[in-house]
This record gives C-alpha cells, structure tokens and sequence, in this order.
C-alpha cells in the first residue's frame, strides 16, 4: 500500500490554532500556559485530526493526561471541522507522519544514509515517539511503562559559590545558603526548609545548584531536581508500580533541592511531595526549595505544603543594582574573552550596557553575546551606539507595567483595611463585598486575564460573579464621584 504524505497546515488552521492558544492562554492563566502550552506546535492537519507535537516526552504524557479534552474543545471552537488530535514527540529533523490502520498515527522511520566520514560505531537517531490520536468518546491508549532509578537534574559545573556575585539585593540569601552548604554531615539542618524566591534570572537556581555542588564536596547524599522533573519521575513510578522504591529514593537522601515548585501541579504529586517534605524534614534532612514568589502565594499549591514551606527561613532575592549589573557584565565578557581572545569590550560600553539592561541576568548574558556577534560579524569596534542598536531588545523600562492579580488583591486589602484572605473567602458582609468587587474590576482591566480566570484567583468563584462585580463597580463609579477617584487612586498605585 503506498505511503500517504500529510502537507502543512493551511494558513485558515494556522490561524486557527493561534487563537487557540489564546483562548487556552486566558482561560489556563499565564503560569500554566507557559509551563505545558508554550511549546505545544500544530504540525498538519489531515482529515480533521489535528497533529501536535511537544519537545520532550515529559510533556506529552502530561498534556495526554490532564488537557487533550481541553485542547480538543478549544480547537474545534475555532475550527469546527477537527475531530480530533494526536500528539507527538517532535525531533529536531522531523519525519513526516503516515497514516496507520485504526486511525493512529506514527512517524515514518528516519533514513541516514552512511558517511565516509562517520565513526564505525556512530549512533542512529533514536526513533521518533508513536503519536496518541484522541477522539471524542475514543478511549485514551495505555502508557508504557517508563521508571528509571531516581536520579536528579544534571547540575551546571558553573553555577557554583566562586561564580556568584553578591550584592546588596541577594546578600542575605546568599549567606543563608553558603550556611546551608556547609553544614557538617551528620549535623542537623537549622534552616529547614531554606525557601529562597526571586522573579526570573535573579539567580535563585545558581544559588540552589551552588548548594548542590558544596553539599556533595562534604560527602552528602544530594539530589537537585525541578518540579517537572520531579512530577515527571513520580508519574512514571505510579505507571511501573516502582512508587515504594521512588519515595524510599528520594527519603533517604541527605539534601534534597527542589527548584521551580511553583510548577508542582496534580493531587497525588502534592500529596507525595508533603510527605516526602514530612519525612526528610522530621528525620533532621536537609530541604532546600525555590519559586517565583514567597510560599504564602502559591496558591496553586496544597495548603499543607504551603504551610510546611512557610515553617523554615524564607528569603526573597530582589532586582538587580547597578553595581551588581555591572560585576555580572565584566565576569559574563572576561568568560567570553577566554574563548574569543579578540573580543573586547570598552568601559563605556559597559557602564551603558549595566544602566540600560536593569531586568536580571540572563538579559545581562544575552546582552554580551549581541556585542559578540555585533563585534565578530561586523568586524567594527565597539562603541554605546552601536551597543544601544544590539541590545535595543532588551531594554525595558519603556514597556508599561505588568499588574498581578495579587498585587491588587493586596493593595485593595489594606486600602480598605480588610485582609486579603478575607477578600478571597465567602465572607458577604459589606465590608468586605464592596473592596473584593472593586478588586475584581481591577483586576478585568488592568490584566489580560479571562473572567473564569479571575473568578478562580478569587477563590474558586464562578465568572459570572465576577461579570456582575465588574458591571458593578464600572457603573458605580460613574455616577459615585469619591468611588470614581479611589478608584483612579488604586490604578496609579498599581501602576507606578
């Protein structure tokens, strides 16, 4: 039978799934669209099955089991002519996909033609993962079973104490840290856990991954993981029936660092992740966590774990000074000489570089390799306008603020002199029903949030209820001057 080739997507799909993934991004919120949507890609469409496909193996199992309806839903909203979607692990050459009797799917094999040049024993690509068609009513295939031992995230050899800048904003994290890492072994841990939160490229994961590597230099048991692999690692110990030698893995360790547990999401992994924090904690073990925000807000999270991690030193690591900008620069362009001996960077350059890129690190290191390429490519020297054109991308300070939906949930709380637990219960008073409408509406135009959405950060409230609040206060506060001007006052607060 001759092999069928499926085409592209044509750009009426292509536009569809954008707005999919809209929908998908307003109705999810941003933290889980970017953690298991970001990228999910339409590769064809053939006879109404949409073919998606993911970059690792991880992600595919987890949007198979928690969001194929979802996403199913969603697309045939845009596109009424999908019946159904299949998902794939992608590779970075793509083989194009055949059709297979009973309406599923894989990818025809890679063919590699053999090189004189090879080595005798070069490996072939492996294989590329067998995509899962997901129909209406179609019942969803079994997984395999895939369970290794435990083993942790490979650790960067660079993010180590000797390679950290410290500074006024990360000071004390640091010290509580390097108190951490060089605990004697046998010892009890005094700081447990150690919580260290900071916005992204602030430098909480160097700081766990330095922890990492000293701890093992004592002689301590140690595994760093992040919360998709840990969620990833379970999962695959409850489909092998290995769940017994995955906790008694993971509880017999002596510093167990976990990174990202904002992502940690499902019932039974937040229940296993508990009590592991339980056992490792109760029997004087080492628990060293980091996140994007401090525990008491991660409500994603089961009150139980927030409580446990809100038991230990909690430590926040703030926005980067100029002074500490301009350290990471010279130690990102010196490491950057060692392996291009012509790069060179004027103090001028760097001085600009340090004041314009102000939002964290990881924007300090892709600063460094525009001048690289600005200096190599072109072959001119560098000067500041040369620099602010390569790195006019990276500059931010003119993008308007981004407002969080807690951040309002706070400022309306003091402002009205109630808490933000009692905004977010079921409390009907007047006191409290007038400030959490105001902060509803606020939060519909002032977020890109859907209604579901906020109905959920406001303690698992239906969307029409926060509709009603929002038509509310809107219409409120047009014909309420004082209304009107507190909540003017709100805005430029949350906007400054």
């Amino acid at each position: 039978m001759a092999e069928k080739r499926l085409f592209p997507s044509t750009p009426d799909y292509a536009e569809a799934w954008s707005r999919t993934c809209r929908r998908l991004r307003a109705e999810l919120g941003e933290d889980v669209y970017n953690s298991w949507f970001h990228r999910l890609e339409l590769d064809e469409v053939d006879n109404g099955v949409a073919l998606l496909s993911v970059p690792t193996k991880f992600l595919k199992s987890w949007i198979h089991s928690n969001y194929t309806d979802r996403i199913l839903a969603t697309f045939c909203a845009e596109a009424p002519d999908i019946t159904g979607i299949s998902v794939c692990v992608r590779l970075s050459s793509r083989a194009m996909p055949t059709r297979l009797p009973g309406d599923q799917f894989r990818a025809a094999p890679t063919v590699v033609e053999p090189r004189p040049s090879a080595a005798p024993d070069a490996r072939r690509p492996a294989p590329v993962e067998p995509r899962e068609d997901v129909r209406p009513g179609k019942a969803k295939p079994a997984q395999p079973a895939d369970f290794d031992a435990i083993m942790g995230s490979q650790l960067d050899r660079r993010l180590t104490f000797a390679n950290f800048h410290v500074g006024k904003s990360n000071h004390f994290a640091h010290a509580a840290a390097m108190r951490v890492a060089e605990a004697p072994l046998g010892e009890a841990a005094i700081y447990n856990p150690l919580y260290i939160h900071a916005a992204v490229g602030l430098g909480k994961t160097h700081l766990l991954q330095a922890i990492a590597h000293a701890a093992q230099e004592k002689g301590h048991r140690v595994i760093y993981l992040t919360a998709e692999t840990f969620m990833y690692r379970f999962a695959c110990a409850l489909k092998s029936q290995n769940a017994l030698a995955f906790k008694d893995k993971l509880r017999g360790i002596d510093v167990l660092v976990i990174d990202d547990v904002q992502f940690l999401q499902g019932k039974s992994i937040q229940h296993e992740f508990c009590h592991t924090l339980n056992a490792l904690i109760d029997a004087g073990r080492q628990v060293v966590v980091a996140a994007d925000r401090p525990p008491g807000e991660l409500e994603s999270l089961d009150e139980r774990v927030r409580s446990r991690l809100m038991g230990g030193l909690s430590t926040d690591i703030g926005p980067l000074d100029e002074e500490l900008r301009l350290g990471i620069l010279r130690s990102r362009i010196a490491a950057t000489r060692a392996k291009q001996p012509g790069f060179d960077v004027p103090a001028p350059v760097v001085a600009y570089v340090a004041r314009a890129v102000d939002s964290n690190g990881r924007d300090l290191e892709g600063a460094v390799s525009r001048l690289l390429g600005r200096a190599t490519l072109t072959g001119a020297p560098l000067t500041v306008e040369i620099a602010e054109d390569a790195i006019r991308d990276l500059v931010r300070s003119r993008e308007p603020k981004r407002v969080k939906i807690e951040d309002i949930q706070k400022l309306v709380a003091s402002h009205y002199n109630v808490s933000r637990a009692d905004i977010l219960s079921a409390r009907r008073t007047a006191v409290v029903v007038r400030p959490r409408q105001i902060a509803m509406y606020l939060s519909k135009v002032l977020t890109p949030r859907s209604l579901p959405e906020i109905g959920r950060r406001f303690g698992g409230r239906d969307h029409t209820t926060v509709l009603h609040a929002v038509r509310k206060i809107e219409g409120l506060s047009h014909t309420d001057g004082s209304l009107g001007e507190e909540i003017e006052l709100l805005k430029r607060m949350l906007m400054d």
